[in-house]
Protein backbone atom coordinates (compact mmCIF):
# COMPACT_ATOMS: atom_id res chain seq x y z
CA UNK A 1 0.00 0.00 0.00
CA UNK A 2 1.26 3.16 -0.91
CA UNK A 3 1.78 6.28 1.40
CA UNK A 4 -1.14 8.24 0.03
CA UNK A 5 -3.56 5.50 -0.44
CA UNK A 6 -2.71 4.45 3.62
CA UNK A 7 -3.86 8.02 4.14
CA UNK A 8 -6.87 8.20 2.42
CA UNK A 9 -7.89 4.94 4.81
CA UNK A 10 -6.67 5.89 7.47
CA UNK A 11 -6.93 10.06 7.68
CA UNK A 12 -9.57 9.92 10.21
CA UNK A 13 -7.71 8.08 12.54
CA UNK A 14 -4.71 10.08 11.95
CA UNK A 15 -6.55 13.31 12.38
CA UNK A 16 -7.80 12.44 15.80
CA UNK A 17 -4.13 11.14 16.74
CA UNK A 18 -2.69 14.58 15.43
CA UNK A 19 -5.63 16.42 17.37
CA UNK A 20 -4.61 14.47 21.02
CA UNK A 21 -1.01 15.11 20.27
CA UNK A 22 -1.54 19.17 19.26
CA UNK A 23 -3.98 19.09 22.58
CA UNK A 24 -0.92 17.56 24.73
CA UNK A 25 1.38 20.11 23.71
CA UNK A 26 -0.35 23.00 23.95
CA UNK A 27 -1.99 22.40 27.46
CA UNK A 28 1.11 21.29 28.70
CA UNK A 29 3.20 24.27 27.48
CA UNK A 30 0.66 26.94 28.67
CA UNK A 31 0.71 25.23 32.58
CA UNK A 32 4.50 25.44 31.97
CA UNK A 33 4.47 28.95 31.22
CA UNK A 34 1.62 29.55 34.15
CA UNK A 35 4.45 28.27 36.52
CA UNK A 36 7.31 29.30 34.78
CA UNK A 37 7.53 32.61 34.06
CA UNK A 38 6.26 33.92 37.23
CA UNK A 39 8.91 31.59 39.14
CA UNK A 40 11.61 33.26 36.76
CA UNK A 41 10.46 36.45 38.09
CA UNK A 42 10.54 35.32 41.99
CA UNK A 43 14.04 33.91 41.26
CA UNK A 44 15.61 36.97 40.13
CA UNK A 45 14.09 39.23 43.35
CA UNK A 46 15.41 36.32 45.30
CA UNK A 47 19.14 35.40 44.22
CA UNK A 48 19.68 32.83 47.22
CA UNK A 49 16.74 30.33 45.52
CA UNK A 50 18.09 30.92 41.84
CA UNK A 51 20.77 28.18 41.78
CA UNK A 52 18.69 25.50 43.74
CA UNK A 53 15.71 25.91 41.86
CA UNK A 54 17.38 25.90 38.46
CA UNK A 55 19.58 22.84 39.58
CA UNK A 56 15.92 20.94 40.36
CA UNK A 57 15.01 21.58 36.91
CA UNK A 58 18.35 20.84 35.13
CA UNK A 59 18.25 17.04 37.22
CA UNK A 60 14.43 16.72 36.00
CA UNK A 61 15.33 17.47 32.56
CA UNK A 62 18.17 14.68 32.82
CA UNK A 63 15.78 12.44 33.73
CA UNK A 64 14.55 10.05 30.80
CA UNK A 65 10.93 9.99 29.51
CA UNK A 66 9.88 6.56 30.16
CA UNK A 67 11.52 6.86 33.46
CA UNK A 68 9.69 9.98 34.17
CA UNK A 69 6.44 8.42 33.04
CA UNK A 70 7.53 4.98 35.39
CA UNK A 71 7.75 7.36 38.19
CA UNK A 72 4.25 9.57 37.88
CA UNK A 73 2.08 6.53 37.45
CA UNK A 74 1.86 5.31 40.52
CA UNK A 75 1.05 8.99 42.57
CA UNK A 76 -2.18 9.83 43.10
CA UNK A 77 -4.02 13.17 41.84
CA UNK A 78 -1.05 13.48 39.54
CA UNK A 79 -0.63 9.85 37.84
CA UNK A 80 -2.35 7.00 36.27
CA UNK A 81 -2.56 6.53 32.91
CA UNK A 82 -3.64 8.71 29.89
CA UNK A 83 -3.37 12.73 29.21
CA UNK A 84 -2.91 13.78 32.64
CA UNK A 85 0.38 11.80 33.56
CA UNK A 86 1.58 12.56 29.96
CA UNK A 87 0.75 16.27 31.12
CA UNK A 88 2.49 16.43 33.94
CA UNK A 89 5.84 14.79 32.69
CA UNK A 90 5.79 17.17 29.37
CA UNK A 91 5.46 20.41 32.09
CA UNK A 92 8.35 19.61 34.11
CA UNK A 93 10.52 19.19 30.47
CA UNK A 94 8.89 22.40 29.67
CA UNK A 95 9.71 24.08 32.73
CA UNK A 96 13.43 24.29 32.84
CA UNK A 97 13.97 26.59 29.54
CA UNK A 98 11.29 28.81 30.68
CA UNK A 99 12.62 29.51 33.88
CA UNK A 100 15.97 29.72 32.82
CA UNK A 101 15.36 32.50 29.91
CA UNK A 102 12.96 34.39 32.23
CA UNK A 103 15.52 34.71 34.61
CA UNK A 104 18.32 35.59 31.51
CA UNK A 105 16.12 38.18 30.33
CA UNK A 106 15.53 39.96 33.35
CA UNK A 107 18.88 39.83 34.66
CA UNK A 108 20.45 40.91 31.70
CA UNK A 109 18.22 44.21 31.27
CA UNK A 110 20.66 46.85 31.15
CA UNK A 111 21.29 48.45 34.77
CA UNK A 112 21.23 51.94 33.48
CA UNK A 113 17.77 51.64 32.52
CA UNK A 114 17.09 50.84 35.49
CA UNK A 115 18.56 53.19 37.12
CA UNK A 116 16.71 55.71 34.71
CA UNK A 117 13.68 54.38 35.85
CA UNK A 118 14.08 54.76 39.40
CA UNK A 119 15.10 58.12 39.09
CA UNK A 120 11.91 58.98 37.13
CA UNK A 121 10.20 57.90 40.16
CA UNK A 122 8.76 54.14 39.18
CA UNK A 123 7.95 51.80 41.59
CA UNK A 124 9.47 48.32 41.73
CA UNK A 125 6.05 46.66 40.38
CA UNK A 126 6.03 49.37 37.38
CA UNK A 127 9.73 48.78 36.70
CA UNK A 128 9.34 44.61 36.79
CA UNK A 129 5.97 45.47 33.99
CA UNK A 130 7.24 48.26 32.04
CA UNK A 131 10.65 48.04 31.39
CA UNK A 132 12.44 44.70 32.58
CA UNK A 133 9.29 41.99 31.34
CA UNK A 134 9.18 44.07 28.10
CA UNK A 135 12.76 44.43 27.34
CA UNK A 136 13.28 40.64 28.41
CA UNK A 137 10.39 39.24 25.92
CA UNK A 138 12.56 38.09 23.35
CA UNK A 139 14.30 36.16 25.37
CA UNK A 140 11.53 34.51 27.28
CA UNK A 141 10.23 33.74 24.14
CA UNK A 142 12.90 31.85 23.22
CA UNK A 143 12.58 29.55 26.14
CA UNK A 144 8.83 29.40 25.46
CA UNK A 145 9.89 28.55 22.21
CA UNK A 146 12.50 25.61 23.09
CA UNK A 147 10.28 23.77 25.37
CA UNK A 148 7.17 23.66 23.09
CA UNK A 149 10.03 21.82 20.67
CA UNK A 150 10.71 19.68 23.18
CA UNK A 151 7.08 18.95 24.26
CA UNK A 152 6.66 17.90 20.48
CA UNK A 153 9.57 15.41 20.20
CA UNK A 154 8.48 14.28 24.25
CA UNK A 155 4.96 13.96 23.62
CA UNK A 156 5.59 10.82 20.76
CA UNK A 157 6.62 9.23 23.84
CA UNK A 158 3.27 9.49 25.65
CA UNK A 159 1.75 7.06 23.56
CA UNK A 160 3.43 4.31 25.59
CA UNK A 161 1.24 5.63 29.07
CA UNK A 162 -1.70 5.48 26.82
CA UNK A 163 -2.01 9.34 25.73
CA UNK A 164 -2.53 9.02 22.36
CA UNK A 165 -0.77 11.49 19.97
CA UNK A 166 1.32 10.26 17.18
CA UNK A 167 3.19 8.05 19.30
CA UNK A 168 1.11 5.38 18.82
CA UNK A 169 1.47 5.39 15.18
CA UNK A 170 5.17 5.30 15.78
CA UNK A 171 5.20 2.33 18.31
CA UNK A 172 3.15 0.30 15.72
CA UNK A 173 4.88 1.11 13.09
CA UNK A 174 7.77 -0.48 14.84
CA UNK A 175 5.96 -3.66 16.28
CA UNK A 176 4.67 -4.13 12.58
CA UNK A 177 7.49 -3.01 10.41
CA UNK A 178 5.17 -0.23 8.51
CA UNK A 179 6.91 2.45 7.03
CA UNK A 180 3.64 3.71 6.34
CA UNK A 181 3.15 3.76 10.13
CA UNK A 182 6.36 4.86 11.23
CA UNK A 183 5.39 8.22 8.30
CA UNK A 184 2.04 8.95 9.01
CA UNK A 185 3.22 9.32 13.11
CA UNK A 186 6.80 11.38 12.46
CA UNK A 187 6.44 13.58 9.36
CA UNK A 188 3.37 15.68 11.18
CA UNK A 189 5.56 15.35 14.35
CA UNK A 190 8.41 16.65 12.70
CA UNK A 191 6.05 19.41 10.66
CA UNK A 192 4.81 20.08 14.14
CA UNK A 193 8.28 21.10 15.62
CA UNK A 194 9.13 22.99 12.92
CA UNK A 195 6.20 25.58 12.44
CA UNK A 196 5.74 25.73 16.02
CA UNK A 197 9.84 26.79 15.89
CA UNK A 198 9.25 29.63 13.11
CA UNK A 199 6.22 30.99 14.63
CA UNK A 200 7.52 31.09 17.62
CA UNK A 201 10.89 32.22 16.33
CA UNK A 202 8.71 35.32 14.26
CA UNK A 203 7.01 36.24 17.70
CA UNK A 204 10.40 36.17 19.17
CA UNK A 205 11.61 38.36 16.64
CA UNK A 206 8.41 40.67 16.81
CA UNK A 207 9.22 41.92 20.65
CA UNK A 208 12.53 42.31 20.16
CA UNK A 209 13.94 45.97 20.98
CA UNK A 210 14.95 46.72 17.28
CA UNK A 211 11.77 45.34 16.31
CA UNK A 212 9.75 47.53 18.53
CA UNK A 213 11.59 50.75 17.80
CA UNK A 214 10.94 50.27 13.98
CA UNK A 215 7.54 48.96 13.51
CA UNK A 216 5.53 50.52 16.37
CA UNK A 217 2.28 50.56 14.55
CA UNK A 218 2.73 46.98 12.87
CA UNK A 219 3.28 45.74 16.92
CA UNK A 220 0.24 46.83 17.95
CA UNK A 221 -1.48 45.20 15.25
CA UNK A 222 0.20 41.95 15.33
CA UNK A 223 -0.37 41.98 19.07
CA UNK A 224 -4.15 42.31 18.48
CA UNK A 225 -3.67 39.03 16.04
CA UNK A 226 -1.87 37.16 18.28
CA UNK A 227 -4.49 37.26 21.23
CA UNK A 228 -7.00 36.95 19.00
CA UNK A 229 -5.23 33.41 17.49
CA UNK A 230 -4.20 32.92 21.43
CA UNK A 231 -8.06 33.24 22.14
CA UNK A 232 -8.61 30.77 19.59
CA UNK A 233 -6.49 28.23 20.81
CA UNK A 234 -7.19 28.18 24.31
CA UNK A 235 -10.88 27.87 22.91
CA UNK A 236 -10.35 24.73 20.69
CA UNK A 237 -7.73 23.41 23.43
CA UNK A 238 -10.84 23.40 25.93
CA UNK A 239 -13.70 22.54 23.00
CA UNK A 240 -11.15 19.33 22.37
CA UNK A 241 -10.13 18.31 26.12
CA UNK A 242 -14.28 18.80 27.25
CA UNK A 243 -15.37 17.54 23.57
CA UNK A 244 -12.86 14.38 24.68
CA UNK A 245 -13.97 14.10 28.08
CA UNK A 246 -17.83 14.04 27.43
CA UNK A 247 -16.78 11.55 24.33
CA UNK A 248 -15.75 9.25 27.02
CA UNK A 249 -18.00 9.83 29.92
CA UNK A 250 -21.29 10.32 28.04
CA UNK A 251 -23.27 7.23 27.57
CA UNK A 252 -26.73 5.88 27.46
CA UNK A 253 -28.54 6.42 31.39
CA UNK A 254 -28.88 3.44 33.16
CA UNK A 255 -25.75 2.16 31.10
CA UNK A 256 -22.67 -0.16 32.43
CA UNK A 257 -19.18 0.66 31.66
CA UNK A 258 -15.93 -1.42 31.52
CA UNK A 259 -12.65 0.28 30.90
CA UNK A 260 -10.01 -2.53 29.01
CA UNK A 261 -6.57 -2.38 29.41
CA UNK A 262 -3.62 -3.98 26.59
CA UNK A 263 -0.21 -4.18 26.39
CA UNK A 264 2.16 -2.72 23.98
CA UNK A 265 1.93 -5.47 21.20
CA UNK A 266 -0.61 -6.46 18.63
CA UNK A 267 -1.76 -9.85 20.01
CA UNK A 268 -2.28 -7.86 23.32
CA UNK A 269 -4.68 -5.33 21.71
CA UNK A 270 -6.34 -8.21 19.34
CA UNK A 271 -7.47 -10.40 22.88
CA UNK A 272 -8.16 -6.48 24.55
CA UNK A 273 -10.12 -5.97 21.35
CA UNK A 274 -11.80 -8.96 21.50
CA UNK A 275 -13.31 -8.93 24.86
CA UNK A 276 -13.95 -5.21 24.08
CA UNK A 277 -16.54 -6.02 21.39
CA UNK A 278 -18.30 -8.61 22.80
CA UNK A 279 -19.03 -6.80 25.58
CA UNK A 280 -20.25 -4.01 23.32
CA UNK A 281 -22.74 -6.67 21.48
CA UNK A 282 -24.17 -7.27 25.56
CA UNK A 283 -24.82 -2.77 25.65
CA UNK A 284 -21.62 -2.76 27.79
CA UNK A 285 -20.03 1.02 26.89
CA UNK A 286 -16.26 0.00 26.72
CA UNK A 287 -13.60 2.81 27.34
CA UNK A 288 -10.27 1.39 25.54
CA UNK A 289 -7.02 2.09 27.20
CA UNK A 290 -4.34 0.09 24.69
CA UNK A 291 -0.66 -0.26 24.42
CA UNK A 292 -0.01 0.30 27.80
CA UNK A 293 4.01 -0.17 27.65
CA UNK A 294 5.60 -2.01 30.37
CA UNK A 295 3.79 -3.62 33.32
CA UNK A 296 1.22 -0.26 33.49
CA UNK A 297 -1.20 -2.76 32.62
CA UNK A 298 -0.67 -4.02 35.93
CA UNK A 299 -0.11 -1.12 37.58
CA UNK A 300 -4.07 0.24 35.68
CA UNK A 301 -5.25 -2.82 37.02
CA UNK A 302 -4.63 -2.68 40.41
CA UNK A 303 -5.25 0.99 40.96
CA UNK A 304 -8.59 0.58 39.05
CA UNK A 305 -8.26 2.50 35.98
CA UNK A 306 -8.82 -0.36 34.09
CA UNK A 307 -11.01 -3.38 34.88
CA UNK A 308 -9.89 -6.58 32.55
CA UNK A 309 -6.71 -6.97 30.86
CA UNK A 310 -5.03 -10.06 28.94
CA UNK A 311 -2.09 -11.67 30.25
CA UNK A 312 0.13 -14.85 30.49
CA UNK A 313 0.26 -16.91 32.81
CA UNK A 314 4.48 -17.52 33.14
CA UNK A 315 4.29 -13.52 32.83
CA UNK A 316 2.06 -13.43 35.85
CA UNK A 317 4.15 -16.34 37.73
CA UNK A 318 7.66 -14.71 37.28
CA UNK A 319 7.45 -11.33 36.31
CA UNK A 320 4.65 -9.88 39.08
CA UNK A 321 4.52 -12.95 41.45
CA UNK A 322 8.61 -13.11 41.06
CA UNK A 323 8.46 -17.35 41.57
CA UNK A 324 11.50 -19.43 39.95
CA UNK A 325 10.02 -20.81 36.86
CA UNK A 326 8.34 -23.99 36.75
CA UNK A 327 7.60 -26.07 33.47
CA UNK A 328 3.80 -27.60 34.66
CA UNK A 329 1.22 -25.22 33.31
CA UNK A 330 -1.08 -26.45 35.38
CA UNK A 331 0.93 -25.76 38.62
CA UNK A 332 1.51 -21.92 37.35
CA UNK A 333 -2.10 -21.60 36.27
CA UNK A 334 -3.36 -22.61 40.24
CA UNK A 335 -0.98 -21.01 41.99
CA UNK A 336 -1.67 -17.55 39.58
CA UNK A 337 -5.52 -18.21 39.90
CA UNK A 338 -4.86 -18.44 43.79
CA UNK A 339 -2.48 -15.80 44.61
CA UNK A 340 -3.79 -13.06 42.44
CA UNK A 341 -7.32 -12.98 44.26
CA UNK A 342 -5.30 -13.22 47.84
CA UNK A 343 -2.97 -10.43 47.23
CA UNK A 344 -4.63 -8.37 44.39
CA UNK A 345 -8.52 -9.00 44.25
CA UNK A 346 -8.19 -10.06 40.96
CA UNK A 347 -9.45 -12.96 38.75
CA UNK A 348 -8.17 -15.30 36.42
CA UNK A 349 -9.87 -16.41 33.11
CA UNK A 350 -9.57 -19.89 32.06
CA UNK A 351 -6.83 -20.15 29.29
CA UNK A 352 -8.03 -18.75 26.21
CA UNK A 353 -6.63 -22.40 24.20
CA UNK A 354 -2.74 -21.18 23.01
CA UNK A 355 0.67 -20.73 24.79
CA UNK A 356 2.89 -17.76 23.94
CA UNK A 357 6.03 -18.96 24.86
CA UNK A 358 9.88 -17.15 24.33
CA UNK A 359 10.28 -18.55 20.74
CA UNK A 360 14.14 -18.85 20.02
CA UNK A 361 14.16 -17.89 16.61
CA UNK A 362 16.75 -18.29 13.62
CA UNK A 363 16.37 -17.46 10.00
CA UNK A 364 14.59 -20.32 8.17
CA UNK A 365 17.45 -20.72 5.68
CA UNK A 366 20.41 -20.90 8.00
CA UNK A 367 17.86 -23.81 10.44
CA UNK A 368 17.74 -25.59 6.55
CA UNK A 369 21.15 -25.28 5.80
CA UNK A 370 22.89 -26.53 9.07
CA UNK A 371 19.92 -28.96 9.84
CA UNK A 372 18.79 -27.34 13.01
CA UNK A 373 15.85 -28.39 14.73
CA UNK A 374 16.04 -27.80 18.20
CA UNK A 375 17.89 -25.19 21.10
CA UNK A 376 20.98 -28.12 21.93
CA UNK A 377 21.13 -28.41 17.86
CA UNK A 378 22.46 -24.54 17.72
CA UNK A 379 24.47 -24.59 20.49
CA UNK A 380 27.63 -25.30 18.72
CA UNK A 381 27.28 -22.41 15.89
CA UNK A 382 26.42 -19.62 18.54
CA UNK A 383 30.00 -19.21 19.26
CA UNK A 384 30.40 -17.54 15.94
CA UNK A 385 26.56 -15.59 15.81
CA UNK A 386 25.23 -12.59 17.50
CA UNK A 387 22.25 -12.50 19.51
CA UNK A 388 19.69 -9.87 19.90
CA UNK A 389 17.17 -10.19 22.51
CA UNK A 390 14.13 -7.73 23.96
CA UNK A 391 14.84 -5.42 26.91
CA UNK A 392 12.11 -7.86 28.74
CA UNK A 393 14.11 -10.82 28.00
CA UNK A 394 17.18 -9.88 29.11
CA UNK A 395 15.83 -8.69 32.26
CA UNK A 396 13.37 -11.11 33.62
CA UNK A 397 13.66 -14.50 35.60
CA UNK A 398 12.81 -16.83 33.29
CA UNK A 399 14.72 -14.97 30.46
CA UNK A 400 18.40 -14.87 29.27
CA UNK A 401 20.30 -15.32 32.42
CA UNK A 402 18.74 -19.72 33.26
CA UNK A 403 18.35 -19.17 29.38
CA UNK A 404 22.04 -19.94 28.89
CA UNK A 405 23.13 -20.98 31.85
CA UNK A 406 20.57 -23.53 30.80
CA UNK A 407 22.02 -24.63 27.52
CA UNK A 408 25.74 -23.57 27.63
CA UNK A 409 25.22 -21.13 25.45
CA UNK A 410 28.21 -18.72 24.61
CA UNK A 411 27.94 -15.85 21.68
CA UNK A 412 30.61 -13.91 19.64
CA UNK A 413 29.57 -10.88 21.50
CA UNK A 414 27.84 -9.80 24.34
CA UNK A 415 23.59 -10.16 23.02
CA UNK A 416 22.40 -6.56 22.20
CA UNK A 417 19.48 -5.29 24.12
CA UNK A 418 16.58 -3.72 21.64
CA UNK A 419 12.84 -3.13 21.05
CA UNK A 420 11.39 -6.71 20.88
CA UNK A 421 10.18 -5.42 17.40
CA UNK A 422 13.12 -4.69 15.91
CA UNK A 423 15.08 -7.59 16.41
CA UNK A 424 12.79 -9.44 14.28
CA UNK A 425 13.84 -6.94 11.36
CA UNK A 426 17.53 -7.46 12.85
CA UNK A 427 17.31 -11.43 12.26
CA UNK A 428 15.73 -11.03 8.97
CA UNK A 429 18.24 -8.60 7.39
CA UNK A 430 21.14 -10.53 8.95
CA UNK A 431 22.28 -8.21 11.86
CA UNK A 432 21.82 -10.79 14.64
CA UNK A 433 21.96 -14.76 14.30
CA UNK A 434 19.40 -15.33 17.09
CA UNK A 435 16.57 -13.99 19.04
CA UNK A 436 14.00 -14.05 21.33
CA UNK A 437 10.45 -13.83 19.94
CA UNK A 438 6.93 -14.50 20.62
CA UNK A 439 5.47 -17.94 19.51
CA UNK A 440 2.42 -16.76 17.90
CA UNK A 441 4.37 -13.65 16.46
CA UNK A 442 3.26 -13.47 12.55
CA UNK A 443 6.09 -12.54 11.10
CA UNK A 444 7.77 -16.11 11.98
CA UNK A 445 6.59 -17.32 8.28
CA UNK A 446 6.30 -14.12 6.62
CA UNK A 447 10.00 -13.34 7.39
CA UNK A 448 10.84 -17.25 6.69
CA UNK A 449 12.40 -17.46 10.48
CA UNK A 450 12.51 -20.73 12.32
CA UNK A 451 11.57 -21.42 15.56
CA UNK A 452 14.05 -23.98 17.61
CA UNK A 453 12.48 -26.58 20.00
CA UNK A 454 13.09 -26.08 23.76
CA UNK A 455 14.10 -29.60 24.16
CA UNK A 456 15.03 -28.97 27.59
CA UNK A 457 11.65 -27.89 28.61
CA UNK A 458 13.17 -24.38 29.97
CA UNK A 459 10.92 -21.87 29.70
CA UNK A 460 7.69 -21.87 31.51
CA UNK A 461 4.12 -22.18 30.10
CA UNK A 462 3.06 -18.66 28.74
CA UNK A 463 -1.03 -19.59 28.55
CA UNK A 464 -3.10 -16.81 27.65
CA UNK A 465 -5.51 -15.45 30.08
CA UNK A 466 -7.49 -12.67 30.93
CA UNK A 467 -7.26 -10.97 34.55
CA UNK A 468 -10.21 -8.75 36.22
CA UNK A 469 -10.63 -6.84 39.32
CA UNK A 470 -13.67 -8.39 41.49
CA UNK A 471 -15.17 -5.33 41.89
CA UNK A 472 -15.63 -5.33 38.08
CA UNK A 473 -17.11 -9.05 37.78
CA UNK A 474 -19.50 -8.26 40.75
CA UNK A 475 -20.45 -5.18 39.06
CA UNK A 476 -21.11 -5.69 35.47
CA UNK A 477 -21.44 -9.97 35.44
CA UNK A 478 -21.78 -9.44 31.61
CA UNK A 479 -17.80 -9.77 31.85
CA UNK A 480 -17.92 -12.77 33.35
CA UNK A 481 -20.24 -14.34 31.13
CA UNK A 482 -18.01 -13.21 28.08
CA UNK A 483 -14.45 -14.77 29.58
CA UNK A 484 -16.15 -17.74 29.96
CA UNK A 485 -17.11 -17.81 26.31
CA UNK A 486 -13.61 -17.49 25.66
CA UNK A 487 -12.03 -20.00 27.33
CA UNK A 488 -10.66 -22.39 24.77
CA UNK A 489 -11.54 -20.80 21.70
CA UNK A 490 -8.00 -19.60 20.35
CA UNK A 491 -5.25 -21.81 19.23
CA UNK A 492 -1.82 -21.53 18.94
CA UNK A 493 -2.28 -21.25 14.46
CA UNK A 494 -5.19 -18.93 14.71
CA UNK A 495 -3.52 -16.14 16.83
CA UNK A 496 -0.04 -16.62 15.18
CA UNK A 497 -3.15 -15.67 11.57
CA UNK A 498 -4.46 -12.77 13.74
CA UNK A 499 -0.99 -11.62 14.25
CA UNK A 500 -0.69 -11.92 10.73
CA UNK A 501 -3.37 -10.25 9.56
CA UNK A 502 -2.58 -7.23 11.59
CA UNK A 503 1.32 -6.95 11.37
CA UNK A 504 1.48 -8.67 7.81
CA UNK A 505 -1.68 -7.66 5.93
CA UNK A 506 -1.59 -4.30 8.01
CA UNK A 507 -5.40 -4.61 8.60
CA UNK A 508 -7.04 -3.02 11.49
CA UNK A 509 -7.24 -4.27 14.48
CA UNK A 510 -11.16 -4.26 14.83
CA UNK A 511 -11.76 -5.72 11.39
CA UNK A 512 -9.34 -8.44 12.14
CA UNK A 513 -11.37 -9.32 15.24
CA UNK A 514 -15.27 -8.93 14.38
CA UNK A 515 -14.21 -11.40 11.33
CA UNK A 516 -12.63 -13.86 13.54
CA UNK A 517 -15.77 -13.53 16.34
CA UNK A 518 -18.11 -14.08 13.27
CA UNK A 519 -16.45 -17.05 11.72
CA UNK A 520 -16.46 -18.51 15.42
CA UNK A 521 -19.74 -17.88 16.16
CA UNK A 522 -18.93 -16.29 19.70
CA UNK A 523 -21.56 -13.57 19.32
CA UNK A 524 -24.90 -14.49 20.98
CA UNK A 525 -28.20 -15.33 19.53
CA UNK A 526 -29.73 -12.02 18.46
CA UNK A 527 -26.73 -10.42 19.03
CA UNK A 528 -24.50 -8.55 16.54
CA UNK A 529 -21.72 -6.88 16.05
CA UNK A 530 -21.34 -3.45 17.47
CA UNK A 531 -21.41 -1.79 14.37
CA UNK A 532 -22.71 1.67 16.22
CA UNK A 533 -18.68 1.64 17.83
CA UNK A 534 -16.19 4.19 16.32
CA UNK A 535 -13.44 1.14 15.98
CA UNK A 536 -15.67 -0.44 13.01
CA UNK A 537 -16.05 1.95 9.86
CA UNK A 538 -17.35 -0.45 7.33
CA UNK A 539 -18.91 -3.82 6.79
CA UNK A 540 -16.22 -5.93 4.89
CA UNK A 541 -16.79 -9.07 2.99
CA UNK A 542 -16.16 -12.78 4.01
CA UNK A 543 -12.13 -12.67 3.80
CA UNK A 544 -9.86 -15.95 3.62
CA UNK A 545 -9.40 -15.64 7.34
CA UNK A 546 -12.69 -15.73 8.21
CA UNK A 547 -13.20 -18.78 6.17
CA UNK A 548 -10.17 -20.50 7.82
CA UNK A 549 -11.86 -19.95 11.41
CA UNK A 550 -15.55 -21.12 10.17
CA UNK A 551 -16.53 -24.07 12.13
Amino acid sequence: MSFPQFLQQNGSELLTLLRQHLVLVFVSTLVAVVIGIPTGILLTRNKAWRSPVLGLANIMQTIPSLALFGFLIPLPFIGGIGARTAIVALVVYALLPIIRNTVTGIVGVDPNVREAAVAMGMTSSQILWQVEIPLAMSVILTGVRVATVISVGVTTIAAAVGAGGLGVYIFRGLRQYDNNLLLAGAVPAALMALVADFSLGLLEKHFSVEARSRKQKTNRRLRNLILVAAGLLIATGGYFIWHGSRARTQAPAGAQRVTIGSKDFTESVLLAEIVAQLLEARGIVVERQFELGGNLSHEALLSGRIDLYPEYTGTAYTAILHHPPITDPHAVYDQVRTQYAEKFKVETSQPLGFDNTFAILVRGAEARRLHLKTISDAVPHARSWRAGFGQDFMSRADGYPGFVKAYGLQFADQPREMDLSLTYIALSSGKVDLIAGNSTEGRIAALDLFQLEDDRHYFPPYEAIYFARQDTLARVPAVKEVLAKLAGTISTAEMRRLNYEVDGNKRGQSEVVREWLHAKGLYAQGQGCPCHQAVITKVIPRTKLEKSFSI
